[in-house]
């Protein structure tokens, strides 16, 4: 896997059901290296800290091997990476490959994969179309959100490289099937729920699910 471009935005605001919210989501490629610290990436808007940023969502992928499929639902959008507001587009990235608490060496940062995205609102009124959330999650490639183990820069052309697999755990795929599936599979739940590389709130509503 490489880096193909890496993204950050500006605060943009739209308008959603008649009022004023500011987003990040509009993210554009940039030019220089992006730097990942702990909490967010630098100098990139992150607006509702509730939802984004912070440990375990410092920084979001999502496989550039995706937008084809995308570009072909939504040929009429003014396509260009960062366009699912993802901060670095990766090149090879597979979410039924890739483990969650994996650990990987990008440019000079050291990240652990935490969380698939889930989608909401913002996603359905960049693309002019509240349909792409329903669509996005049952496409099941969503990316993953990563915590930043050691902050460094990441460059578009850098190398994703798998510096310790995980134990006991299941896929991106996997887990972003189990968070949206009515009949959750039972040995996944196990396998979420004792990984500390998921917050412990995602935890814990998990577990409910248990029989």
């Amino acid at each position: 896997m490489h880096v193909t471009s890496t993204n950050i935005a500006k605060p943009i605001t739209i308008i959603f059901r008649g009022k004023k919210v500011i987003t990040g989501i509009y993210k554009t490629p940039t030019q220089q290296p992006i730097y990942l610290g702990k909490d967010d990436v630098k100098d990139d808007e992150v607006t509702d800290r509730k939802y984004h940023g912070g440990e375990f969502k410092a920084c979001y992928l999502f496989s550039e091997d995706h937008y084809a499929y995308w570009k072909n639902l939504y040929p009429n959008l003014d396509w260009d990476w960062g366009m699912f507001g993802e901060n670095l587009t990766v090149n090879g990235l597979d979410e039924t490959k890739m483990m969650i608490g994996a650990i990987y060496k990008i440019g000079s940062a050291l990240v652990q994969v935490t969380e698939p995205r889930e989608p909401c609102f913002k996603l359905g009124v960049k693309f002019g179309s509240q349909k792409v959330v329903k669509q996005f999650v049952i496409h099941g490639f969503p990316g993953t959100y990563v915590r930043v183990l050691e902050e460094g820069f990441v460059k578009a052309g850098d190398t994703v490289s798998l510096i310790e697999s995980a134990k006991n755990s299941l896929t991106t795929a996997q887990f972003y099937n189990l968070l949206f599936s009515k009949d959750k599979n039972q040995e996944h739940l196990a396998l979420a729920i004792e990984n500390n590389a998921l917050p412990l709130r995602k935890r814990e509503k998990l577990r409910a699910f248990i029989i």
